[in-house]
C-alpha cells in the first residue's frame, strides 16, 4: 500500500471507525480502564499476546471477557490452578478400545481469543504447554501440528508474584508476550461510578457484538502502510540495544541489567508503535508513540541484577532511564 502520510491518515481514519464504537460497548460494564482497553485494542490490532498484571478485583477478567464478547470470535477462558495439566490446555489423545486407533481431542486452546485466568497459579509445565501456540500459533498432539485458527491472542492475568499460591512464568513465556500491562486501582470518581453500576443484585449490561474480524483484518493491513521514519527505526534499535549494552550509550546501567531485552522486543516497539499512532488517528509514528508504549513492551523482558535488587531498582526503573537519557531523534 504506498501512499502519502496524509493518504495514510486518511485510510487510518476510515479504517479505525470501529474503535469508539469498542469501547463505548465495552465501557458499558467496565467502567474507566481507558489504558487496559486501549492496549488490548493494540494487542489485537497487532495480533501480539497480552499479559496483565494486577491485585484480584480489578476487572482484567471482565475487561477480557467483555472484549471477546464485543467481536465475533470464538472465546474460550482457562482458569489456571495448581492441579492443572498440559492436557487439559491444549488437548490430548485417546485411546478408543473397540478401534484399536487413537482419536484427537482438542483443548480449550482452540479459540480465537484465548483468557489464561490467573495464568501463574499453574506450575512452570502447564504454563509451558502455550510456549508453541503463542509462537508458532499451532499445537502439536502426538505426531500430528494443528495450526490455529486466525487470529489467535492469549490474553493472561496474573496476581503480582509476591502473593502466596503463584508461580513465576518461564522467561522463555514472558518473552512471548507483546505487552505487559500493570493494572492498578481505579481513582475514587471511577470507583464510584462502579458502586452505581455493580452495586446490585441483578445481571450486568450484556455486551454485544459491534466489530467484525474483517474490520480488524483490514485495520491491520492500514497499521501495516503507517509510516515510520529511518531515524524513529534507528530511535527504537538503539532503545532495545541500551538494554542489552548501556555502556555503548553513556548510560550507567550495566551493574542493573541482568539480561537486556531479545529481538522480539524491537518487532514488539515497532508494531505497537505503529498501532498506537492508529488510534490516535495518525499516518505516521512519532518518538512520542515509542515512548508511550515503550513501558508496556520492555518492562518484561528486563531482567535486574541483585544489585539492582538490593538498590530497590526495578525493570521499570531502568526503562524509564533509558528514555529521559537517550537521544530522541
Amino acid at each position: 500500500m504506498s501512499m502519502d502520510i496524509g493518504a495514510i491518515t486518511a485510510e487510518v481514519n476510515r479504517a479505525g471507525g470501529f474503535v469508539q464504537p469498542l469501547f463505548n460497548e465495552i465501557g458499558k460494564v467496565v467502567i474507566g480502564q481507558r489504558y487496559l482497553l486501549e492496549r488490548l485494542c493494540i494487542g489485537l490490532l497487532t495480533n501480539g499476546h497480552l499479559l496483565l498484571e494486577g491485585v484480584p478485583g480489578l476487572a482484567k477478567t471482565l475487561a477480557v471477557k467483555s472484549l471477546a464478547s464485543a467481536i465475533h470470535l470464538k472465546f474460550s477462558r482457562l482458569q489456571f490452578t495448581p492441579d492443572m495439566l498440559p492436557a487439559d490446555v491444549i488437548g490430548t489423545q485417546i485411546f478408543t478400545l473397540q478401534t484399536g486407533t487413537f482419536s484427537t481431542r482438542r483443548g480449550p486452546i482452540f479459540a480465537n481469543l484465548v483468557l489464561a485466568d490467573e495464568i501463574n497459579r499453574a506450575p512452570a509445565k502447564v504454563q509451558s504447554a502455550l510456549l508453541e501456540a503463542m509462537q508458532e500459533r499451532q499445537v502439536t498432539l502426538g505426531d500430528q501440528s494443528y495450526p490455529l485458527d486466525d487470529p489467535f491472542l492469549v490474553l493472561a492475568t496474573q496476581n503480582p508474584i509476591e502473593q502466596e499460591g503463584t508461580y513465576p512464568l518461564p522467561e522463555a513465556q514472558v518473552d512471548r508476550f507483546m505487552l505487559k500491562l500493570k493494572v492498578t486501582y481505579p481513582p475514587r470518581a471511577e470507583e464510584r461510578q462502579i458502586l452505581d453500576l455493580m452495586g446490585r443484585t441483578d445481571q450486568l449490561p450484556s455486551v454485544q457484538p459491534v466489530v467484525t474480524f474483517e474490520q480488524i483484518k483490514h485495520a491491520r493491513e492500514v497499521i501495516n502502510a503507517i509510516y515510520m521514519d529511518d531515524k524513529v527505526k534507528d530511535y527504537i534499535v538503539d532503545v532495545v540495544c541500551a538494554t542489552r549494552s548501556p555502556d555503548d550509550y553513556s548510560l550507567e546501567l550495566k551493574d542493573l541489567i541482568q539480561m537486556g531485552a531479545s529481538p522480539r522486543a524491537t518487532i514488539a516497539l515497532t508494531l505497537a508503535a505503529k498501532a498506537h499512532a492508529f488510534l490516535r488517528g495518525r499516518g505516521y509514528v512519532t518518538p512520542q508513540d515509542v515512548k508511550s508504549i515503550g513501558m508496556d513492551v520492555l518492562r518484561h523482558r528486563i531482567t535486574v541484577t541483585y544489585e539492582a535488587e538490593a538498590e530497590d531498582k526495578s525493570s521499570e526503573n531502568i526503562i524509564q532511564k533509558i528514555f529521559d537519557e537517550l537521544p530522541v531523534p
